[in-house]
């Protein structure tokens, strides 16, 4: 199963290429339309700032690829960065319009919680991801039990219009908020599975199966 890991020059490239190999997929690296669209499945990885993440894009042509391939029904993942630009706008450094594909939007973390005491951002390490939805035969997150740690690093987080779209919520800075989401062939994490130990790489796994069932 080849699987179009798309560079925009923004992405942690490596360690999700590395990770889809693990669970014996064919990840290539490409910014190449006929290549991305000719793939078995794509992930958007990204870290840094949505507007410039944008700006990239667009540049590169991918704005309109990306739409195209969702728009296919192949299964398509984003992690981190990648799952905030698929909604539909940021207030991170003034508003910035998103790829629109779930519509909602990306806020920002308060300096402070209920108590008035501070808190660390970027939110930088562990946190436990809790199964909005049960039951799901196909959901990437089979076998992960709620509760489960994954290693996050992000300042903003998504709000979907659609609550019927989260996957799973996480609480930081007092704000439970969506961790992941799962929509038709979309699934987007917060948290970044390739870094998330043998739990992390067992959603790789889940993944590829679905990939392989379709």
């Amino acid at each position: 199963m080849k699987i179009a890991i798309i560079d925009y020059g923004m992405g942690n490239l490596f360690s999700v290429q590395h990770a889809c190999k693990f669970v014996g997929l064919q990840p290539f690296v490409t910014s190449d339309r006929k290549k991305i669209l000719s793939a078995d499945g794509a992930i958007l990885p990204g870290v840094g700032a949505f507007g410039r993440a944008m700006n990239y894009l667009e540049q590169l042509g991918l704005i309109d690829t990306i739409q195209s391939f969702v728009r296919s029904g192949k299964p398509f993942m984003g992690i981190c960065l990648g799952m905030q630009l698929l909604f539909s706008e940021s207030e991170e450094f003034g508003v910035s319009k998103g790829l629109d594909i779930i519509p909602g939007n990306v806020l920002k973390f308060y300096g402070q919680d209920n108590q008035s005491n501070k808190i660390k951002i970027p939110q930088i390490g562990w946190n436990q991801i809790f199964k909005s939805k049960e039951g799901l035969p196909k959901s990437p997150l089979s076998g992960i039990k709620n509760g489960e740690f994954m290693y996050f690093v992000h300042s903003f987080y998504t709000v979907p219009l659609d609550s019927g779209c989260i996957l799973t919520k996480t609480e930081y800075a007092c704000i439970e908020y969506c961790s992941s989401i799962l929509k038709e062939n979309i699934f987007a994490t917060q948290f970044h599975p390739e870094k998330s130990a043998k739990e992390g790489i067992k959603i790789y796994s889940n993944w590829s199966e679905m990939i392989r069932s379709q």
